[in-house]
């Protein structure tokens, strides 16, 4: 079954609302919303097009709502299901209705089916939805995609070889036989610092060797502790060290723990592998004496650090002690990575010298180019690509704004402020009119302000012929990978999202990255920027553009993310709009 509506099918679906069956407008409006499509009428009027007629509005809606038509448990779609079912005769109900029932009323009457009919639960892909659109002569994909809900995420996870990853480039390949070459040296001989710009592929790396040294040792209950700062960096390092494991063909599963965002795993569990931690709740649980981490330093491998130049902080210091105190003077394996800037970064140096390390770092024939601009050097090489970056910001009066009223605990930007930003006319208006400016048939990543934003702006390009969709976490899993595979064949062009396609996404072929959103997030800005970061040598694209709608914002909160990465862009514009 296709997981994709083709052009046929929308227009055999619209062909049947609106010609055969004479849904009314009100009930069409009601999938997208009314307030959602007024306000795409005045934003297409701003641009000098009328206003939607039912075809253009009925077309619109297929297309954003893809398989899920007629998916759901609004009423609006219910309502949808039930003026359609009041198109059939009543033999006709009753025959479906007795095919469908509801075990637990007794219905004989056919005004009544219509409602438990429409309300029936949708399982995309199911028996009943299959029924429902064969009936009204709807394509089979109308039926919604087959999916299964994910379980929750729990605190410990088995990881099974099965799949395989990209190999190693030869830059790479010499810095994991120097890291394998340090973890085989006995005591404080066996730490280390990795150091490579952003997107060079430093976490590959060290995930690897520290996996194939790690492998063995595993098998004898022993742990790699892997240490981030945010609970975000946590699960991209899980999400590169499951990929890394199931490449591997060893003979065993290898189990990984969550040890951040409060979780709390019996020691019972514990059996050897990979204990992902949080520094913050490292450090809260060895002050509370937790017997989990305990026992981890205990039988502790190797520990690898993440954004090492934070290392020099007291709550490390701790750690190290504890360490000591648990596994002995010799302690175990240390690396620290750290992405190099434009220029050497003297507290990467200061690092090394503090944890007696030693200093691992690409080596080529011409390494006194890449050691005056590691950045330039990695881009001539091909290997990672040129970001072009344009600032656009918002002519109209600033938005001034107050540090407790609008950032989270975090520091970053609470959701009701992005709700403020996502509901401005004006800042939308331009948002449209530089996505309309993008070449025709450029892969296109948008990050929008919020879930409805997202969905809003597709739409807003699906109404101008630009063929666009928008996911995010409430989007199925199922839903979201055709929708990224379609994206990925060049089906289509703008790819919306909000709160995801930050790790765990691959789509080197990105040509373009619009971010709507403001942030403070170095974390989740560097995540964001790095989808379009891969070069030709890593099979994405020799420049990628990246557009920032920044806003004329004046707070006294921390600055805008992009402010961070001044360094990293090699063409820079300022638009005032």
């Amino acid at each position: 079954m296709k997981e994709f509506p083709t052009d046929q099918d929308i227009n055999k679906a619209v062909e049947l609302l609106l010609d055969t069956y004479n849904v009314p407008d009100r009930l069409i409006k009601g999938l997208m919303g009314k307030e959602q499509i007024s306000q795409l009428n005045r934003l297409l009027q701003d641009f000098s097009k009328e206003s939607m007629s039912s075809y253009e509005l009925t077309r619109l809606v297929v297309m954003q709502k893809g398989a899920d038509v007629f998916s759901g448990s609004n009423q609006a779609v219910r309502d949808l299901r039930k003026f359609l079912l009041k198109t059939l005769e009543d033999e006709d109900v009753i025959e479906l209705y007795q095919r469908h029932p509801n075990p637990k009323k007794k219905i004989n009457s056919p005004k009544y089916m219509y409602g438990e009919l429409s309300s029936k639960k949708w399982i995309p892909g199911g028996r009943w939805p299959k029924e429902f659109v064969r009936t009204f002569g709807f394509p089979n994909i109308f039926a919604g995609v087959n999916q299964k809900s994910g379980p929750k995420k729990a605190v410990f996870e088995d990881i099974s070889p099965q799949k395989k990853v990209p190999a190693l480039v030869p830059y790479q390949e010499d810095m994991k036989n120097r890291m394998l070459e340090v973890l085989n040296r006995e005591g404080k001989h066996t730490r280390c610092m990795l150091s490579l710009p952003t997107g060079g592929g430093k976490t590959r790396i060290a995930v690897e060797s520290f996996i194939e040294w790690m492998q063995p040792r595993f098998y004898d209950g022993k742990y790699m502790v892997w240490i981030a700062q945010s609970e975000e960096l946590c699960e991209q390092a899980i999400s590169c060290i499951s990929d890394m494991w199931v490449d591997k063909e060893f003979a065993e599963s290898l189990r990984i723990y969550r040890y951040f965002g409060g979780n709390d795993v019996d020691p019972d569990d514990l059996t050897g592998g990979v204990v992902v931690a949080s520094i913050r709740q490292l450090h809260s649980r060895i002050q509370n004496e937790d017997p989990f981490i305990q026992e981890v330093l205990r039988d502790c491998g190797a520990m690898i650090i993440d954004e090492a130049h934070h290392a020099a902080a007291p709550m490390y210091a701790q750690l190290f002690e504890k360490a000591e105190e648990l596994a002995g003077k010799g302690l175990f394996a240390v690396c620290g990575l750290t992405a190099t800037p434009g220029r050497s970064d003297e507290t990467t140096y200061t690092l090394v010298d503090r944890f007696e390390a030693y200093l691992i770092k690409p080596e080529f024939k011409w390494s006194e180019a890449y050691d005056r601009s590691p950045l330039q050097f990695f881009r001539d090489e091909g290997y990672l690509a040129t970001p072009k970056h344009i600032v656009y910001e918002n002519n109209n009066k600033p938005i001034e704004i107050q540090e407790d009223s609008v950032f989270d605990h975090f520091g970053d930007f609470t959701p009701e402020f992005l709700r403020v930003l996502a509901a401005d006319s004006k800042r939308n208006k331009l948002i449209t009119k530089r996505l309309m400016d993008i070449p025709s048939g450029s892969s296109t990543l948008v990050y929008a302000c919020t879930v409805e934003h997202a969905e809003f702006l597709s739409s807003v390009m699906n109404a101008f012929g630009r063929k666009a969709v928008a996911i995010s976490a409430k989007t199925s899993k199922a839903q979201r990978r055709v929708y990224i595979d379609a994206f990925k064949r060049g089906e289509i062009e703008f790819l919306f999202n909000y709160g995801v396609l930050t790790t765990g996404f691959d789509a080197p072929k990105t040509e373009y990255i619009v971010i709507c959103r403001p942030t403070t997030s170095a974390v989740l800005y560097e995540q964001i920027i790095g989808r379009g970061l891969r070069g030709p040598k890593f099979g994405g694209t020799k420049q990628c553009t990246i557009v920032d709608f920044s806003d004329n914002i004046l707070n006294l909160g921390p600055p805008l993310a992009y402010t961070r990465f001044k360094e990293l862009w090699e063409v820079k514009e300022a638009v005032m709009q």
